[in-house]
């Protein structure tokens, strides 16, 4: 079975096709593709395939995917262009004959009012429209999210949001890759959604605690409201389409929409998802 993993120079990506590695797929019947090979020489030296593609150039898809049985289609990190993009890629895979395209969305895509939720929609419409079989893997947060608050901790002893009492069940990028990992080579993920999260959702508080152990200070959890936080970021600097951006995904929280609930992701890799405290200490 010949897959191709997009995204590969990601930390996702990368770490698919790892788990497809050690999951016993053989290095030679993998194709990691990404828009800078350079990024991609490790993999290349275990004997995979690399290939240089770009969403906005047709071409380069069509060399990409051709003999491939099986797209790991990683969602794009430009927000605002992804739907044109993964369309493409849809597009390219059917073409060239690929017979199944695993996707990474987002939490409760078809419902959710997340703020990155609209792409991942008509991402899953468009791949529903294609004919093609398909397996959606709507992932929640990732703890590797949580780097700046890591370093804020650590310089100023404060975890500050405005998530009010808000919960998390954030999971380590490694677990959402093993998950991919395992519906690439098992059977019986034809057609099917899966929402991924952390097995634990925590709150504000249990992340400063969390962030006590990593960064060896007392921490704090400041809870402020969306004005002050608009301020606040503001006033460091940021940019109002960042500051926006950050408010609403607070606010996202707030309203419970990462909170998680399913059990999907532990069930398909087989073991409870890495810990809070263990991925942040990645991080960190």
């Amino acid at each position: 079975m010949s897959i191709v993993v997009t995204g590969a120079t990601g930390q996702l990506g990368h770490h698919i096709v790892e788990h497809l590695i050690n999951r016993g797929v053989a290095p030679a019947e993998i194709t990691a593709v990404g828009r800078n090979t350079a990024r991609l020489a490790d993999l290349a030296a275990t004997g995979v395939t690399t290939a240089v593609i770009d969403y906005t150039d047709p071409a380069s898809l069509a060399a990409a995917f051709a003999g491939a049985d099986v797209l790991m289609l990683v969602s794009g990190s430009e927000v605002g262009q992804r739907v044109a993009q993964h369309t493409n890629a849809i597009t390219a895979a059917v073409a060239a004959g690929v017979s199944r395209i695993v996707y990474t969305s987002a939490a409760q895509a078809d419902t959710s009012a997340l703020i990155l939720a609209p792409e991942h929609k008509a991402t899953e419409e468009a791949l529903r429209a294609s004919g093609v079989t398909f397996t959606i893997l709507r992932n929640g947060w990732y703890t590797e999210n949580f780097a700046a608050a890591v370093q804020q901790a650590r310089e100023s002893g404060v975890y500050l949001t405005s998530t009010g009492d808000g919960r998390v069940a954030s999971a380590s990028r490694t677990d959402y890759a093993e998950a991919a990992a395992v519906v690439l080579t098992t059977p019986g993920h034809e057609n099917v959604a899966y929402e991924l999260a952390g097995d634990i959702a925590w709150t504000g508080s249990e992340m400063a605690e969390a962030l006590i152990e990593v960064v060896g200070r007392p921490v704090v959890f400041t809870a402020v409201s969306p004005e002050e936080h608009t301020a606040i970021l503001t006033g460091a600097g940021l940019d109002g389409g960042t500051v926006g951006f950050v408010v609403a995904l607070d606010g996202n929280i707030r309203d419970g929409l990462l909170a998680g609930g399913s059990s999907d992701l532990a069930t398909l890799i087989g073991h409870p998802t890495t810990p809070l405290v263990d991925g942040l200490r990645a991080v960190a």
